[in-house]
């Protein structure tokens, strides 16, 4: 080894002891006849010293040294000097005087900052990706990761679960997300897909008896890209024979405390988690995966709205539309021209979600004062009562008044909730909010197709008391789903899966599956029901988006070591890049290539 130490281990204890250190030149201080080295690996920094008197020879390469160079460093540990502790560092109390340094590698000046934050553009960070990943925060956020994976392989592995890989190279099945295709230089003409999920491979496992399998799996999906999505992905991906949905989701919840606990560094809001089934959820919060780390609920209302004098929300509540009141504190303690400017910007919000309007009534801070905004002369005093009394609202609160299709109500409402929560700085990054949401509709109707769609995916079992339903009610069923939200983010859902082969054959009838075709893209798992499956059920994890929440980051990009752009590019290699002509030709491709003239013209 070319070091005795790392360069975050020396205490007060080595005092005294000759060590070799190496590392990169985090920063330099030159002080003519002493030079300060503070040397960097990703354990820490240790503070070196080099005396021109004592050591020219050491003090010469020091001198040639800048940032990022690479060193070796013996010397001896010493106790700094009285009045040069650093208590910023672990090494903070010792220092090496050294007696050797060799220079291991030079560098190029770096084209930002490594030993320090600062603000740098997304693009030269993909770019030099590499030298983004040695930063302090980057480093971090990369062994939280790994701590993190390694936390839920031991704590399964204790559970009695197996590891077991399945392809990455599948087979093509259109009805999912879009996929990423291979082609094949053995068959010509025909493709394999890069893997979603595991989802069939993992039901087949249960019938191949294993019971209790995990994997820690690489997935991909040619997807739109957001803060939250990459094209490939990390997910814990887990399935258990002879469950129901009671037994997954305590063994997830009792693996995601402990993991909260010993190794996120955050502290949990709920313990037992929150559970919202998913009608309660939206009608609250707009949203099936909602931030609970405050309120801001939607407050149902209708009664009171069909006996105001509020033309709208008399009628729409006749036409058995909801009317909701959203109680913001403290958002009426303003001046009135800022407080119309406030309502305005909040009513543009609501128009983009499909919402025709956005009354409000604001509460003076001095009760002697009028009740003000515009929906407030359409209540009686009484009426203004109740609604105080509903919502619980004090002086100096504003109340949003939401009413359309319960479709519009929950979007308004979900992004209401998210811009308010951020303008008032609601969502302590520190806590976690856990919650799981339930009894989702089994299937939801496709008007402009005419048909049942999954809400889910086409392997979840319905509730087995609702199956009565499926061919006279079939938007009655609920599905045996479970999702996992936390601080608004989905960061894992799963099911109890159809194990009979007559069931599931129903269900691809009923979201309008031809038999046929269906046996042609799922005839393997069909013909694998009829060998005596076991009742079975699992669940996923989305460990990129459950790290950023660990790690307090705003998207994933920041906890993978080597992500894409939101453009699905790879900036640092150039990918995607041209094949080329002897390997489209090895694979039977041929690239069309596009007339720019002709596509601007729109032909």
């Amino acid at each position: 080894m070319l070091k005795t130490h790392t360069c975050g281990e020396l205490r007060l204890e080595n005092a005294g002891q000759t060590v070799t250190l190496a590392g990169w030149v985090n920063r330099r201080r030159d002080q003519g006849g002493l030079i300060f080295i503070d040397l960097r690996d990703r354990w820490g920094v240790t503070q070196v010293v080099i005396d021109q008197a004592s050591n020219p020879d050491a003090h010469q390469i020091a001198s040639d040294s800048r940032s990022e160079f690479v060193l070796q460093v013996t010397g001896l540990v010493r106790r700094r000097p009285e009045g040069t502790d650093n208590p910023e560092l672990e090494t903070g109390l010792v220092e090496v005087v050294a007696d050797k340094i060799s220079q291991l590698n030079a560098s190029k000046t770096p084209p930002f900052y490594i030993h320090k934050e600062e603000k740098i553009e997304e693009v030269r960070r993909m770019e030099y990706r590499y030298l983004d990943l040695r930063r302090p925060r980057m480093q971090q956020n990369i062994i939280l990761r790994h701590r993190t994976m390694k936390f839920i392989r031991d704590y399964l592995d204790a559970q009695r679960f197996i590891e077991i890989e399945t392809p990455i190279l599948f087979k093509t099945t259109p009805e999912g997300a879009r996929e990423f295709l291979v082609p094949s230089r053995y068959h010509a003409g025909k493709f394999y897909a890069l893997a979603q999920s595991p989802q069939q491979f993992k039901q087949l496992l249960m019938v191949s008896g294993y019971e209790r399998y995990f994997q820690i799996a690489r997935c991909f999906r040619d997807e739109d890209l957001r803060g939250e999505r990459q094209p490939e992905f990390t997910q814990l991906d887990l399935e258990m024979s002879f469950v129901e949905r009671e037994d997954v989701m305590s063994l997830i919840e009792a693996l995601m405390t402990d993991l909260v606990e010993k190794v996120s560094g955050k502290q949990l809001l709920f313990k037992p988690f929150k559970r919202l089934t998913f009608r309660e959820a939206m009608e609250s919060y707009g949203s099936d995966k909602p931030d609970l780390r405050y309120g801001l609920e939607a407050i149902d209302i209708s009664d009171l709205g069909g006996k105001c004098a509020f033309p709208v929300l008399v009628s729409n509540v006749a036409e058995g539309k909801p009317v909701k009141v959203m109680r913001v504190p403290g958002a009426a303690k303003v001046s009135g021209t800022l407080l119309r400017k406030q309502a305005a910007d909040l009513e543009t919000l609501a128009r983009g979600a499909g919402a025709k309007g956005l009354a409000y009534i604001a509460l003076p801070e001095n009760e002697a004062e009028e009740v003000k905004g515009p929906a407030a002369k359409y209540f009686t005093v009484e009426q203004k009562m109740e609604l105080i009394q509903r919502t619980g609202a004090q002086p100096g609160d504003l109340l949003l008044f939401i009413s359309d299709t319960r479709k519009v109500v929950y979007a308004v409402t979900d992004i209401l909730r998210r811009t308010l929560a951020a303008q008032m700085n609601l969502g302590d990054p520190n806590i976690l909010a856990f919650c799981w949401v339930y009894d989702f509709p089994l299937v939801e109707w496709n008007e402009d197709e005419k048909r049942w769609d999954p809400s889910h995916h086409l392997f979840t079992a319905p509730v087995w008391d609702d199956i009565q339903y499926m061919d006279s009610d079939p938007g009655r069923m609920r599905g045996q789903q479970y999702d996992l939200a936390c601080n608004g983010y989905e960061v894992a859902g799963g099911s109890i899966r159809i194990h009979k082969a007559d069931l599931q054959e129903r269900i691809l009838k009923l979201i309008g599956q031809d038999l046929e075709h269906a046996r042609k893209m799922f005839g393997h798992l069909l013909e694998a029901f009829t060998y005596g499956v076991p009742p079975h059920g699992g669940i996923a994890w989305g460990l990129d988006r459950l790290v950023m929440l660990f790690a307090g980051e705003p998207n994933i990009r920041e906890v993978i070591a080597f992500p894409k752009t939101q453009t699905g590019a790879d900036i640092m290699v150039n990918a995607p890049s041209p094949a080329a002509a002897k390997q489209l030709a090895e694979v039977h491709i041929s690239v069309v290539e596009e007339d720019i003239e002709d596509e601007e013209k729109g032909s």
